[in-house]
């Protein structure tokens, strides 16, 4: 990808900005990141500036996938299944209104679906029944559940999958939403700069 997104520290060395008095059930555009206990690649490896997705790491995507279809006030826009962790932007909508997402295509990057401002406080709008904690709590437990059946079946000890918890920002604006897709889909380019980086050919795991 000739368009490489420059380092930005203020993303990758991001916190959890989760805001006090904040809905997370209103409408607007989230930033999530979900990382793997202990950063261990369970998902995957990244070769030549492309990740690729072991059995593992496709269930990741897969269920990513199928979020909007669990979850009908959701759109997806732009994410990435990495090594140790996965980015992804939610679209929350107004319940009321439903959502539609055509799936990202599983090789190359995938695409941003457009763009709504998230409201700034004391904005009116629509109220969801779904926060991003039910979304991600949802995700977590969909993939556990799929890579644990696959460990069953090899008579293996999977461990604890996710890491506690996760990370996300609110997307307030135009040119947060350029930034953050663009780090997410280069993403496995910068790779070996990113604070979730791992020496993978010292811990060979889970590869295909």
């Amino acid at each position: 990808m000739n368009n490489k997104l420059k380092y930005n520290p203020n993303i990758h060395h991001r916190r959890s900005i989760r805001l006090n008095g904040y809905d997370y059930a209103q409408e607007g555009l989230y930033f999530i990141t979900i990382c793997c206990q202990d950063r261990i690649c369970r998902f995957g490896n990244v070769v030549n500036g492309e990740i690729i997705l072991n059995e593992y790491g496709q269930i990741a995507f897969d269920e990513w996938v199928k979020l909007s279809d669990r979850f009908s006030n959701i759109e997806l826009d732009v994410f990435q299944i990495m090594p140790n962790h996965m980015h992804g932007i939610i679209i929350l909508n107004d319940a009321s209104a439903g959502a539609g997402f055509t799936p990202a295509p599983k090789k190359g990057q995938p695409q941003g679906i457009g763009f709504t401002p998230a409201p700034k406080k004391g904005q009116p709008q629509g109220i969801a029944s779904t926060t991003v904690s039910d979304i991600v709590g949802a995700y977590k437990s969909l993939v556990v559940n799929g890579c644990l059946d696959i460990y069953k079946s090899k008579n293996a000890t999977m461990g604890k999958l996710w890491q506690r918890n996760y990370y996300e920002n609110i997307i307030r604006n135009e040119q947060s939403h350029k930034r953050v897709s663009e780090y997410i889909i280069n993403n496995p380019v910068k790779w070996a700069e990113d604070k979730f980086y791992k020496n993978i050919n010292s811990r060979k795991i889970f590869h295909r």
